[in-house]
């Protein structure tokens, strides 16, 4: 590539990086959207090839989310907030169960002084709060109403989403033409093939990584809730979120249970054996079912790659890069191992047969 194009092509990107930088405010609901549209459009696309119409497939999807969100929010959403209101009240017990039992017994063990953790200001803050106000939806109904200006920009965006979608949905194989035709012609196979990769590896996560955390979140929200932990619901489905990243859910999900279930069923085994059971039945399943069938071995994200990425995008651009991480960070996956494979076959490395 020329020296001209290289540097077009980087004042392009940082135009781009600066127009990101000043619009990530206004930009979350169309990158909303266009995730949506993007999870969406196999799913499209399956029903035109069973004769339907592109917009009614695209209709036919959209009840589809639609049904789902609905009963997430008549069902799950009433159930979770039940748990946290829960956890909300049970937080200076839990406390004073910490400080008296759980704290001195660590201390004995590990031969620490009396009084190395204090929970005294902790608890005293939790205890006043609780006695101002025990309505935690009031509370954040009313730090959200503050502003009238606030609550009507959240509405318009809340709003925008579905017509986002929508649109993106029903002209998504339009537009991917549209945006190939614009590739310069001697470089379409590289930047089809490129591109093609990060498919492959953004479509496997977002749709397969989705639907394992879905899968693990509802496995250990059953389970902890069939032992009778008063809180497994509000637990399994923080560890089916935190499964975003491999082995973190088990990771948080578990040491919450544990916690829970020592706090509820004090030093009784086999509750404590039973939670320990419901994860280990879950990682079992992931590792033999779930990832094999849903995502495989096209990720190619590492663990560490998929947490920096999202808290350097949440320190960047807040939510809006928060959404933007994993497909920056696919991409970035991508073009590094082209630039490997370009240096591996280079003269600078002593290959033979270079290639562009």
């Amino acid at each position: 590539m020329p020296l001209s194009s290289r540097w077009l092509w980087i004042a392009a990107l940082l135009v781009l990086g600066g127009f990101l930088y000043v619009l990530h405010p206004i930009l979350s609901p169309f990158l909303i959207g266009i995730l949506i549209a993007y999870i969406g459009d196999p799913l499209v696309d399956r029903l035109e090839r069973l004769k339907l119409s592109r917009t009614w497939g695209v209709i036919v999807v959209f009840a589809l989310f639609t049904l789902l969100m609905a009963v997430a929010m008549l069902v799950l959403i009433p159930m979770l907030g039940k748990q946290l209101a829960r956890l909300y009240e049970l937080l200076p017990q839990i406390i004073d169960w910490t400080q008296n039992q759980a704290l001195p017994w660590v201390q004995v063990k590990l031969g620490l002084n009396e009084g190395f953790w204090r929970f005294d200001q902790l608890k005293a803050a939790i205890s006043g709060h609780l006695g101002q106000t025990t309505d935690i939806a009031g509370l954040i109904l009313s730090q959200v109403t503050a502003s009238s200006l606030a609550l009507m920009a959240w509405v318009a965006n809340l709003l925008l989403i579905p017509v986002v979608s929508f649109y993106l949905m029903r002209d998504w194989d339009l537009l991917v033409a549209k945006l190939r035709g614009l590739v310069p012609r001697e470089k379409e196979s590289v930047v089809v093939k490129l591109v093609g990769e990060c498919h492959e590896v953004l479509g496997a996560f977002l749709r397969g990584q989705l639907l394992v955390m879905f899968a693990l979140g509802v496995m250990y929200a059953v389970g902890l809730m069939a032992i009778g932990l008063e809180l497994g619901l509000l637990i399994g489905v923080l560890a089916g979120l935190a499964s975003i990243v491999p082995y973190l859910g088990v990771v948080v999900g578990i040491g919450a249970a544990l916690v829970a279930g020592l706090f509820q069923f004090g030093g009784e085994p086999f509750p404590l054996l039973a939670i320990a059971g419901v994860f280990v039945v879950g990682q079992m399943l992931e590792g033999m079912l779930l990832t094999p069938l849903l995502v495989g071995d096209r990720i190619g994200l590492h663990p560490v790659a998929v947490i920096f990425a999202i808290m350097a995008g949440g320190q960047l651009f807040g939510f809006t890069g928060i959404l933007l991480a994993l497909p920056v960070a696919a991409v970035i996956m991508v073009l590094v191992r082209h630039m490997h494979e370009l240096y591996k076959n280079s003269d600078a490395y002593g290959g033979h047969n270079p290639t562009v």
